[in-house]
Parts: C-alpha cells; sequence; structure tokens
C-alpha cells in the first residue's frame, strides 16, 4: 500500500501522543519511505527498505515500534525495542529522534556505544530501557559479559545494514541476531540494497518481508549538482579547497579525506587560515566526536573535515556543501558521502578533487552512477594535470592496461641476449665479483625503499 502525497499522518492512526510529536517536530506529510514503510510496519510486517539517507527513514521505523509499545504495556520486561546502527555518531542521532518522537510517553530510550564506561552503561542497561540504539560491537560485548539478555525483545531494526558489513560487523551482528526472541517485528534499511552481503543475511534475520525499493544508487542523488575539478597533488588540492569556501555560497560545509593524518593536516590548514573548521575521524573518543558535531550543528563552526566515519546518516541542517578531497573507494561509499547535502529534495553540491591516480576510480564511479560528472575549471588556480591524453569509451584513461601484443613481445625476448655488448662486460665473464663490490640498489632499479610502520594501520 502506497500512500498519497495528500496524506497526512493523522489518517495512520497513530496515538494521539505520537501525533503531537510529530506535529511539535513540524512534519506535515509522510515523505515517500514514511508512506510505504508506515502502513506495512503498522501491519506488523517485516521490511527491507531501500531508501537514500535524509528521506525520513528513521520515523518509518520509530513510530511503528512506539505505536506498539504504547498498545500493549509490558512494564516488567527487559529491553523491548534494538536498533543496530553502525556508527556511534548515527546511533547517538537516532537515539535522540526516538526521545523526540516518545517526548509525550514515558518510553525510555538509550545509546550502546563503545567510547563510554562500560560499567556506567552496565548500570544504565539495568534500569530497562525499553529502546537501545547500538553499535554492534559494544553491544555484542554486553551480550558476552551477561549484563544484558534480548529475551523480551519485540522490535529489532538494522539501520545501514549494508555499511555495518562493510565495517566487519557481520559476525556481531548474527550473534545478535541469534540471541534476539524468535517472536519479533524485524526491519532492514539501508541506502543501498544491492550489497551482497545484506542479501545473504536477510533469510537469518526477516521473516516472509515485505520488499521496499524507494530508489536505486543511480537515481538517489538527482537533487545534488556533482563536479570534478583536476588536480596536481595534495598541496594543490589544498589551495583549491582555499578558493572554493571562499566563493561558493553555503551555510555550512563537509570535506572528506580517505585518511586521519590527511583529514587532521587539512583541517589545521584552514584553522590558519582563521576558517571556523572542525575534525572528525574514528580515532577521537566519543565525547571528542560529539563535541565536534555539537558545534556543527549549532553554527559555531561551519566546515568540517572527516573521514567515512561521518558518511553514514549524519543529519547536518543546512549542509549545501560536500568537497571529496579524496575520492571515495567505491560507489557505493561516494554515494552516502553526497549524500550529507541535497537532503529531501533540497538542492546541493558535490565537488570531487582529481588527481592523476584518481582519474580510473572517478570513471568507475561514474559508471556506476550511469551519470557523467560535470567538467569544472577554476581559473587563476588551475594546474599542469589536464587529465589522460588519451580516454577510451568507457572512461577510463588509455594505456592503464599493457596490451596482449606487448606481453607476447616481453615473452618472446625474455632470456635472449642483447646483441650488442661492451668491451668492459666480455672483459668481466666469468669473473664472480665479491658482494662488496656490488653496487647498492638505487631507487631506479625497481627496488623499493624500507617504509615506516605507521601505527594506524
Amino acid at each position: 500500500m502506497i500512500m498519497r502525497d495528500n496524506t497526512v499522518f493523522a489518517e495512520l492512526m497513530l496515538h494521539e501522543r505520537l501525533l503531537k510529536a510529530i506535529d511539535k517536530l513540524g512534519f506535515k506529510r509522510p515523505t515517500p519511505v514514511q508512506a510505504a514503510a508506515l502502513p506495512e510496519a503498522l501491519a506488523g510486517h517485516d521490511l527491507i527498505v531501500g531508501a537514500e539517507t535524509g528521506s525520513g527513514k528513521t520515523l518509518a521505523f520509530v513510530a511503528p515500534m512506539l505505536q506498539h509499545f504504547l498498545d500493549i504495556s509490558a512494564p516488567n520486561t527487559g529491553t523491548r525495542g534494538l536498533i543496530l546502527t553502525p556508527t556511534r555518531e548515527l546511533a547517538e542521532q537516532v537515539c535522540q529522534a526516538v526521545k523526540d518522537i516518545a517526548a509525550f510517553t514515558r518510553i525510555n530510550a538509550m545509546t550502546v556505544c563503545g567510547g563510554t564506561g562500560f560499567k556506567e552503561q552496565a548500570a544504565e542497561i539495568r534500569k530497562n530501557p525499553e529502546i537501545l540504539v547500538a553499535t554492534p560491537g559494544r553491544l555484542a560485548e554486553h551480550l558476552e559479559r551477561n549484563t544484558l539478555d534480548l529475551d523480551d525483545l519485540e522490535f529489532l531494526v538494522l539501520d545501514e545494514a549494508d555499511r555495518m558489513l562493510d565495517m566487519g560487523f557481520r559476525d556481531e551482528v548474527m550473534a545478535i541476531v541469534q540471541l534476539c526472541r524468535p517472536q519479533r517485528q524485524s526491519m532492514v534499511f539501508s541506502a543501498t540494497l544491492t550489497h551482497r552481503g545484506v542479501r545473504e543475511i536477510l533469510p537469518q534475520v526477516l521473516n516472509e518481508p515485505k520488499e521496499l525499493l524507494l530508489n536505486t544508487p543511480q537515481n538517489a542523488q538527482a537533487s545534488i549538482r556533482q563536479q570534478i575539478i583536476l588536480a596536481d597533488d595534495d598541496k594543490h588540492k589544498e589551495r583549491l579547497v582555499e578558493w572554493l569556501l571562499a566563493h561558493e555560497t553555503y551555510d555550512k560545509a563537509i570535506i572528506f579525506t580517505n585518511t586521519r593524518d590527511k583529514a587532521q593536516w587539512l583541517a589545521k590548514s584552514l584553522q590558519r587560515q582563521n576558517r571556523r573548521s572542525g575534525v572528525l575521524h574514528g580515532e577521537m573518543t566519543q565525547d571528542e566526536r560529539k563535541h565536534v558535531m555539537e558545534l556543527m550543528r549549532s553554527g559555531k563552526i561551519n566546515v568540517l573535515v572527516a573521514t567515512d566515519v561521518a558518511a553514514r546518516g549524519l543529519d547536518i541542517e543546512g549542509l549545501d556543501l560536500v568537497i571529496n578531497f579524496d575520492m571515495a573507494r567505491k560507489g557505493d561509499e561516494h554515494v552516502h558521502r553526497v549524500g550529507r547535502t541535497g537532503r529531501q529534495e533540497r538542492e546541493g553540491l558535490a565537488i570531487c578533487l582529481i588527481a592523476h591516480n584518481e582519474w580510473n576510480l572517478m570513471a568507475s564511479i561514474e559508471r556506476y552512477l550511469r551519470i557523467e560528472f560535470e567538467r569544472r575549471t577554476i581559473k587563476g588556480v588551475e594546474g599542469q594535470y589536464k587529465g589522460p591524453k588519451k580516454v577510451k569509451a568507457s572512461g577510463k584513461a588509455a594505456g592503464s592496461k599493457k596490451k596482449k601484443t606487448d606481453v607476447k613481445r616481453a615473452k618472446s625476448t625474455a632470456g635472449k641476449p642483447k646483441s650488442k655488448q661492451r668491451v668492459r662486460d666480455r672483459k668481466d665473464q666469468g669473473k664472480r665479483r665479491s658482494d662488496s663490490a656490488r653496487p647498492a640498489p638505487s631507487l631506479g632499479d625497481g627496488s623499493m625503499p624500507l617504509m615506516k610502520k605507521r601505527s594506524d594501520r
């Protein structure tokens, strides 16, 4: 049952206390994902839902859960609802949404994430909050130590399931699912349902589910302008970022890098330019991460430099500009990065800075999304790199793979002596050179210098 756009929340027969909270939050009409998922979830069906981030899917799984708890009181039970998320930031955000929608009820919720004292969390869990919003790693730890059981669980939600699997939480998620009460309602929400791992775990999580596909990665970003700017190296990218932040119109911006070290370096560079900027990465403590997000949401800083820890689920009001300092490593990660802007049909701008070693990656993401990024040049900040000299129809740089004829030629000449030989070499034939006389290898002979082991690998 897909509801029409003019259907109001009151027609869903939600409890008046939930309607009061929804009205206070300013939600007038259901978004497409809410219109599709709410009736099915309220009817008690298990769901697998594909919907882009920022589409309002949190309300789509929180409201049915709260409605059930209001309809059927169970004061002497343990945890009744569990929502699993891939990151602490998303868990905090979802938990706050639960509290906002449950504001006029007596239903309690808490987060169970790393970065907070285990004993303090265990003490809060003993107070039996009805709903837990958790990351898989910390929740599995509580289950192992018997500080929590899920014998009374009635609702299970996997939010951003593909991201949890990409982050290596498959074993934890499946262990948690096995400990949940079999008689429950389960829902899986994700921006990408084509993920192979998600399809593999569905039979163990859901029971005769309804599948609702609201978007694909190819059409999820219709309201986002996507551009690329060619760059020589990181220092050139730094100058491009400085120009973009000075000349683009935006309320808030987020800049993505692929490593923690680069995020810290770029954030310090922006702060030296008196930019109100902060940094967010996975090695920060939970208090540090929460503090940065509060600064961003309150507007005390308006530029956030982040690794992919911030790519999923974060909803920051007024985020108009996304800059990929480094190109995302996969198409799905690119979707979630740029999905921080252009949310709920608002227009957004996403700009990727492309060095020579990122061209083929960029081209593969274009093919995955079935779009062509807008090429852009900034006068006065141009670099030497102009793109590959030859580009195949696929968009890849020509010469990225050796031709078969080149390989055959290499095999046919392998092991054959050169036609000419220097006189000195002929004189030295048959003589054994001592190790001390051998020249040390140089970088030009194909050998690689030893690399120091990095602590963050």
